[in-house]
């Protein structure tokens, strides 16, 4: 083998390395309702002082409950793109029928998003919303929740049984913070979700049977153990920060993604 050869073989070797730490790191986002308080300009400066260019846009004036136009999102997305910062799923919340299901791919499409997290009550919607992103090119993620009510989407159970019969095109947007608020074990649910993975929403809280947000890894959400069992999975998709709080939570979010990253 000649000397040249050989450095390109290493040369080689060195890039796979690099790509394979890199692929074996975790994915580090935020979900957008963490800073809701703010407006999008003041968020935006706030990503960029700690290096996040992958979000979800989950603030309410974006959801569809709050009928938001297309101009909102035509608006956002310039600001993004001039940022640096991608879009990576936008959260609609409870899509009710087609028409909002139109609306939902529509505004994902705006924000240059490959996923849409919500969630939707009954096979027969959730079979339209799987043909209807498969046809866009887009995935789709059950967004399991906490609510003092019943909700169709507690458990791991609940989300799986839900997609009995859907295209891989529909899987699961896992928020550990609302399942361990619904008293589920949140390692348990990576596991069992797994294979179904869109998107994680890592948050934490202070109990079962509540909604008290608490620093991720300092609740009962398990959150070093939910990022060993994500790393196991080897998954690709976003982990995305969701913390709850009013008021200012600059701060906080600076402990969020140094511990998140901490563990990626």
């Amino acid at each position: 083998m000649t000397r040249r050869a050989f450095a390109r073989m290493a040369a080689a070797g060195a890039a796979l390395g690099t790509r394979l730490d890199a692929a074996a790191q975790l994915r580090i986002g935020i979900g957008t309702y963490s800073y809701h308080n703010l407006s999008l300009p003041a968020m935006i400066a706030q990503l960029q002082a700690l290096r996040i260019d992958e979000i979800e846009m989950s603030r309410g004036e974006f959801m569809l409950l709050s009928h938001p136009n297309e101009d909102r999102f035509r608006g956002a997305r310039t600001l993004f793109d001039k940022a640096g910062i991608h879009c990576v799923s936008y959260y609609a919340a409870t899509i009710h029928d087609e028409p909002e299901l139109d609306l939902a791919v529509r505004f994902a499409e705006l924000l240059g998003a490959s996923n849409i997290t919500g969630d939707a009550t009954g096979a027969m919607l959730l079979k339209r919303i799987d043909e209807s992103c498969t046809r866009a090119g887009l995935t789709f993620g059950i967004h399991n929740h906490y609510f003092k009510t019943k909700f169709a989407y507690e458990s791991p159970e609940d989300v799986l049984r839900a997609l009995s019969g859907l295209s891989r095109t529909v899987g699961a947007t896992l928020d550990v913070g609302h399942i361990a608020s619904c008293g589920y074990d949140t390692v348990d649910a990576v596991r069992k979700l797994g294979p179904y993975l869109k998107l994680v929403h890592l948050k934490d809280v202070a109990a079962a049977g509540g909604e008290d947000n608490v620093l991720i890894g300092q609740g009962i959400a398990k959150i070093p153990q939910v990022m060993r069992e994500l790393h196991k999975l080897q998954f690709g998709g976003l982990v995305a920060i969701e913390y709850e709080k009013e008021g200012p939570v600059e701060n906080d979010m600076r402990k969020e993604v140094a511990f998140a990253r901490n563990l990626a």
